[in-house]
């Protein structure tokens, strides 16, 4: 028997023909699914339980899928999967933006949608291997524990990071004062192909310099370089950790 308990998914759609189907196959995949007719139905189970992805459609009555994943991104710090119809270009795009791990368009095929939930979850719970478990990154003022994903400024205090951004803010950290084009940073962040939509990087930035600048509009550590992508500027040191 394997110990190790089956990953949580909370599968979020209106639409009953998919919604069943879907869960029980994900189920007979290993994964331990809880459905959702809306997102306000997906708010309730949050409330219960914490899963560890979110299978999310975009267009659903009431409250959309866009608008459950911002909270999901910015409040519960869970990885989304956005299920989309095949003319929703603009709504996937915006999903990337605001923090979406990936995408798959409907109607897919079920193997290739497990293939990426088991990608998006490996990248979830990464731990970065160049960065001892004792130890922390620590750049002007700010210290980040790769371990618990915590970022504490120079008073001490947490500032609240998504998935996204923890994984972008290590890409810099790990590659300080090299330029990191949005191909590579794609690449590192999203887990998905170069030929995905450079807007997703250049807000997700954006949304880093507000968590991590003086002065968003004029960054200093996060530059960018013009017809190259951007750099972190300031140089990066390991610290050790002091012990809870």
């Amino acid at each position: 028997m394997n110990d190790i308990s089956p990953a949580r998914i909370l599968l979020v759609d209106d639409e009953a023909a998919l919604r069943e189907p879907l869960a029980d196959y994900l189920s007979r995949q290993g994964f331990a699914v809880r459905p959702a007719t809306s997102a306000a139905e997906a708010r309730t189970l949050l409330r219960d339980e914490k899963p560890d992805l979110v299978l999310l459609d975009i267009m659903m009555p009431g409250e959309d899928g866009l608008s459950l994943c911002r909270h999901l991104v910015e409040a519960q710090d869970i990885p989304v999967i956005f299920l989309t119809a095949r003319g929703e270009a603009t709504d996937r795009i915006v999903g990337l933006e605001i923090g979406a791990d990936d995408y798959v368009v409907k109607p897919f095929e079920p193997r290739e949608l497990v293939a990426r939930i088991r990608s998006v979850l490996r990248r979830a719970n990464r731990v970065p291997t160049q960065a001892p478990e004792n130890e922390a990154f620590a750049f002007e003022g700010w210290l980040l524990d790769p371990l618990k994903r915590r970022l504490t400024d120079a008073e001490g205090a947490a500032v609240a990071i998504s998935s996204v951004e923890f994984r972008l803010l290590m890409a810099f950290l790990e590659h300080p004062r090299q330029v990191l084009n949005r191909d590579r940073l794609l690449d590192m962040v999203q887990g998905r192909e170069a030929h995905l939509f450079d807007r997703a990087v250049d807000n997700q930035v954006s949304r880093l310099r507000r968590k991590i600048e003086v002065d968003s509009r004029n960054p200093q550590l996060i530059q960018t370089v013009w017809g190259g992508g951007y750099m972190l500027a300031t140089d990066v040191r390991r610290v050790p950790l002091e012990a809870d």
